[in-house]
């Protein structure tokens, strides 16, 4: 396998050594990811709210997955292509991949992911690779995914919340723990949101503890105003990446702003 050293070269070094010793997810690119002529959008970097870094991105279905970790409250790390595996195939050829996606879990495991924009992105290099990712992943206690793209109702909520994940939207203390105590009870947002104060101060505030998890809304249905909003714990996003088989890829599937 091959990774680019911290501030250094690209280094190569067996799997099994590496997955134990390297801390991937302070790891820079190991390479470029690709601009695609034509296409309206291109690579670019996700600010994280886990990190507080920003973490380079390929594709808006990439932003998607890094968006539903950046949530998920077991993913204490990010980053985006630390890593090349190199191996060798029946007839002796060199083959390698860069998986997109790199997530360390606070029990020291790891999740490694591609997010194809389809089931059959990439074609049939990435659905070869994603068998020896997963082999790969197998032998260190690591899991390999393909992600599966996002709903449109869940991705659109995710992006409206994931605009207000920076710190700067807690205000003050004193209003934050206002907004938990006014949905003690389950209430419609704009029903608690004004039982706090002015609307324009306070809803930045409740879309950042929606963001974080410390309040609740069903996102598979669209936010508005008489959202019914209650006390939440955040799930791991390992209840999306355990659903909804990608077969075809040999994985399974989950779903910037700027």
């Amino acid at each position: 396998m091959a990774f680019a050293g911290f501030g250094g070269p690209v280094v190569r070094q067996r799997w099994v050594d590496a997955a134990v010793t390297v801390a991937f997810e302070e790891l820079e690119p190991v390479s470029a990811f690709p601009v695609v002529p034509g296409r309206r959008w291109g690579p670019g970097l996700w600010w994280s709210a886990t990190t507080g870094r920003h973490v380079a991105a390929g594709s808006n279905a990439m932003r998607a997955q890094l968006m539903v970790l950046d949530r998920d409250p077991d993913v204490v790390g990010l980053a985006g292509r630390p890593v090349r595996l190199l191996w060798h195939d029946e007839q002796r050829r060199g083959r390698s991949w860069t998986p997109q996606l790199f997530a360390r879990r606070a029990d020291g495991t790891a999740l490694i992911a591609d997010c194809p924009s389809h089931t059959g992105a990439g074609g049939e290099r990435a659905l070869t690779a994603a068998v020896m990712m997963e082999r790969a992943c197998e032998q260190v206690g690591w899991i390999y995914r393909r992600l599966a793209p996002l709903e449109p109702v869940l991705a659109a909520n995710l992006r409206w919340l994931a605009g207000y994940r920076h710190p700067r939207n807690q205000v003050r203390p004193a209003l934050t723990a206002a907004v938990l105590d006014a949905f003690a009870c389950p209430r419609p947002l704009i029903e608690g949101v004004e039982a706090v104060g002015d609307p324009i101060e306070v809803l930045p505030a409740a879309f950042h503890a929606l963001w974080h998890g410390h309040l609740h809304v069903p996102l598979d249905k669209p936010l508005h105003e008489r959202v019914l909003v209650q006390a939440g714990t955040l799930p791991s996003s390992e209840a999306h990446t355990a659903a909804g088989p990608d077969r075809e890829a040999g994985g399974v599937g989950v779903r910037e702003v700027p």
